[in-house]
């Protein structure tokens, strides 16, 4: 089955393998569960015979070597009523971001898999994609969704509710999680009024969008922020923070009046936390969306410092080649650390 011989890789990061070896076997790979379907990459067959069964086609994004695909695949798809619910509702088959095997889209272009990757502009793995019966995506998932985000986007797209609600609005009241009922706060968050446009020899912007009872905000506050890398990185940076329901007056980058609430809804964004980076122009050059580890929320950060996203458009690859660097270094790289 061609799909399960495609081994999986890390959400953020690339670490030891490169694209000219993106056939080889991982030492450490993880292997695609046994019922992901094996076909011809011809999403519009796929698409076709998914609805012949009542089912929705999911396609999954993966590489080797990294610890969101490994924690996709043996946490939540080890998962009874996560593997149930997939199975019955959906078609999941699985492409390697640096793999060379040809892919038809619905539009009837054929190309390779990582020109495919490239063609979506996947920068997280894994990246998941819903597509309904005419082929338009549902839900795009950029990164890691822990099991009770995932199962919450599994009932959306399988009850078809983006014919009721949309996807943004739903995860703010779908997904149930103990966490702290209050925001965390930082010193270096920006203090009201909050006026994001940026100036002459300004800072980069982050913007940060979170919720309460948020347990992967807790964590990114209790452990990424802490890490004296990252510290170290924020101060080249303003921070401005708010919640979904915010609604603090703000300036845009731009230069719009509008509140953190209406912002967010207008950036669509639909997981917390998530971070959107401006350059020092008030240009919106990268986003966050899925939960992170301290190592890549470091990298995130360091991508945007150092101007690597000018160089190199593609962050997998810039990725890679940090790690390389570090491990000509003779650096240890802790992934999940």
């Amino acid at each position: 089955m061609l799909s399960r011989l495609l081994l999986l890789g890390c959400c953020l990061l690339l670490v030891g393998i490169s694209p000219a070896r993106s056939a080889d076997v991982a030492p450490n790979a993880i292997d695609i569960p046994p019922w992901f379907s094996e076909t011809f990459l011809d999403l519009r067959e796929d698409i076709r015979e998914a609805t012949k069964a009542r089912k929705r086609l999911m396609v999954y994004f993966g590489q080797d070597g990294c610890p969101y695909c490994k924690e996709l695949m043996q946490t939540n798809f080890s998962q009874r009523a996560i593997v149930d619910k997939t199975r019955r509702h959906f078609m999941p088959i699985a492409l390697n971001i640096w793999g060379d095997r040809e892919v038809t889209w619905i539009d009837g272009k054929r190309m390779a898999e990582k020109d495919f990757a490239k063609m979506l502009k996947v920068q997280f793995t894994p990246t998941l994609l819903f597509l309904d019966e005419k082929g338009e995506v549902v839900v795009r998932l950029n990164g890691y969704y822990p099991p009770h985000r995932f199962e919450a986007v599994l009932d959306y797209v399988a009850g078809g509710m983006e014919k009721k609600q949309p996807f943004a609005e739903y995860m703010k009241t779908a997904v149930r999680e103990p966490a702290s009922d209050k925001l965390n706060e930082q010193t270096f968050f920006m203090k009201p009024p909050y006026d994001l446009r940026r100036r002459a020899g300004g800072k980069p912007l982050a913007v940060l969008f979170e919720t309460r009872s948020c347990a992967p905000c807790d964590e990114m506050h209790k452990q990424g922020f802490q890490r004296k890398e990252v510290q170290a990185l924020l101060s080249g940076f303003d921070v401005a923070r708010f919640s979904l329901s915010d609604r603090a007056e703000l300036t845009t980058p731009g230069g719009r009046k509008t509140t953190g609430e209406a912002w967010a809804r207008e950036l669509k964004i639909a997981y917390t936390p998530s971070i959107v980076y401006f350059d020092t122009g008030g240009k919106e050059v990268f986003r966050v969306e899925a939960y992170l580890r301290p190592f890549h929320l470091a990298t995130s950060f360091e991508y945007i410092a150092s101007g690597g996203y000018r160089s190199e458009p593609e962050f997998q690859r810039y990725l890679q080649a940090k790690a390389e660097k570090m491990r000509t270094r003779g650096e240890k790289i802790e992934l999940w650390e």
